[in-house]
């Protein structure tokens, strides 16, 4: 794609990267087949492609975004579900947010909008006040018809039935392993899911620590950025991961890290961008040693040796995240590693399509996000799964508001196979599942 930024624009580090990226497109629109916006609006503009040309304008031109360059933007998951199928290797992901960042900046939305934002920014990323949040939201989720706005229904709707205790595993503090030690790991508890399922970081305690990891939970650690990012706020979006750079490094320095591990792959996927994030600041070389430490639940459990065949008789849908398959290409080692210990993995139809949650999407797009979770969980439940497996906490909680079947975390059937108790999700599910795996504790 032919651009024309002017020198002096180009000089801007993000106008550079820019337009790097839409040089590198080739306009083939390989991209709208595998956009889930566009499979469900059908219009160009809210598909990859179309977004691009409306991003290429508003930044050539240096203008403020307008209601209608803002509607598509969006309209947009973030899934990344086009950088997977670019032929090209358009870098979509720091344009689109470069694009959200310049709207931020430049375009006044109206103040219902401004004021549901600015909520959710000061919420969402923070444990305590979320908790607070959604037991405010379990009180009027039966009033909810009463609400007119869609987001707010989303939001009272989004509630948990039941809000579980805090962890104190989710507190600064090393574990020891159980064996031998082979790896030392700093956990990410992450923010949102710290508050609506405490099970997951729980489960990513035992297994590691069961085979050889002592497992570093560190001070100082904050909401990866992820959720404010993908509003345009960079400010808030850099200070929360410049305080996760300071607490790790400190971490490391103090005995060398062998991993981050990062068991939410929406957080994943934004750490390990950090590098990127952070190129021109003063923390760059101590955001690309965090980058590449980075690594999701299944990336350090492959370099572990799990039992083989040691799980109940179990067939397991697995979800792969968008965040994981395309945001960070990790497309088997889940499905690896369940059917190492013995489970059987089966996978719906159109697996590269999002289930709508993407962060706060399902909360500010409720009509399109509902639209995708109908059609993902049709395609789960069409495999006639006892369970489904996911690695995402907003997947989960998305799919599971449509669905019976119990859906749990990966690392926490992995957990259960190999010695660890049953997932919670079975005992609040009315299949019920009676099933016994060896103690290998």
């Amino acid at each position: 794609m032919q651009t024309n930024f002017t020198e002096d624009q180009l000089k801007i580090p993000a106008i550079e990267r820019s337009n790097e990226i839409l040089r590198s497109c080739v306009h083939c629109g390989f991209c709208t087949a595998t956009c889930p916006t566009y499979q469900v609006l059908g219009d160009e503009l809210d598909s990859p492609r179309g977004r691009i040309y409306l991003i290429k304008d508003m930044l050539e031109n240096d203008r403020p975004a307008d209601a209608k360059t803002v509607k598509h933007i969006d309209r947009c998951l973030s899934c990344l579900a086009c950088m997977s199928t670019c032929p090209s290797g358009v870098h979509y992901m720091h344009l689109v947010d470069h694009a959200r960042a310049h709207i931020e900046k430049t375009y006044k939305r109206p103040l219902f909008e401004r004021v549901l934002r600015w909520t959710l920014a000061q919420i969402l990323p923070y444990p305590t006040r979320f908790r607070i949040a959604l037991l405010g939201a379990k009180i009027g989720r039966p009033f909810a018809f009463l609400v007119p706005d869609a987001r707010l229904k989303a939001m009272l709707e989004m509630a948990p039935k039941n809000i579980p205790p805090v962890s104190r595993n989710d507190d600064p503090q090393t574990f020891e392993p159980k064996t031998k030690k082979r790896l030392r790991v700093a956990l990410m508890t992450g923010c949102a899911q710290r508050a609506l399922n405490t099970d997951i970081n729980d489960a990513t305690i035992r297994i590691l620590r069961r085979f050889g990891c002592e497992v570093v939970i560190a001070d100082g650690m904050a909401c990866c950025g992820a959720l404010v990012h993908h509003m345009g706020k960079e400010d808030e979006s850099h200070a929360a991961a410049a305080k996760n750079i300071k607490a790790w490094m400190a971490e490391d320095e103090k005995e060398p890290l062998d991993a981050i591990v990062i068991n939410t792959s929406g957080c994943g996927t934004t750490v390990k961008d950090y590098g990127h994030m952070f190129r021109n600041d003063a923390l760059a070389s101590n955001a690309a040693r965090i980058s590449e430490l980075a690594m999701d639940i299944s990336e350090v459990l492959m370099k572990l040796d799990l039992p083989e065949n040691v799980a109940p008789d179990m067939r397991v849908a697995y979800h792969a995240a968008c965040s994981l398959q395309h945001g960070q290409q990790i497309k088997t080692y889940p499905k690896d590693l369940l059917k190492r210990v013995g489970y059987e993995v089966v996978e719906p139809a159109d697996s590269h399509l999002c289930c709508g949650s993407a962060g706060t999407y399902n909360l500010m797009q409720p009509e399109i996000s509902k639209e995708l979770k109908a059609r993902k969980v049709k395609t789960l439940e069409a495999k006639a799964p006892d369970i489904i497996a996911a690695g995402n906490i907003g997947c989960m909680m998305q799919i599971g508001s449509g669905t019976e079947i119990p859906i749990v975390h990966t690392v926490e059937l992995l957990d259960w196979a190999t010695g660890g108790p049953q997932p919670p999700a079975f005992e609040a599910s009315e299949r019920g599942v009676e099933a016994t795996v060896p103690n290998l504790r």
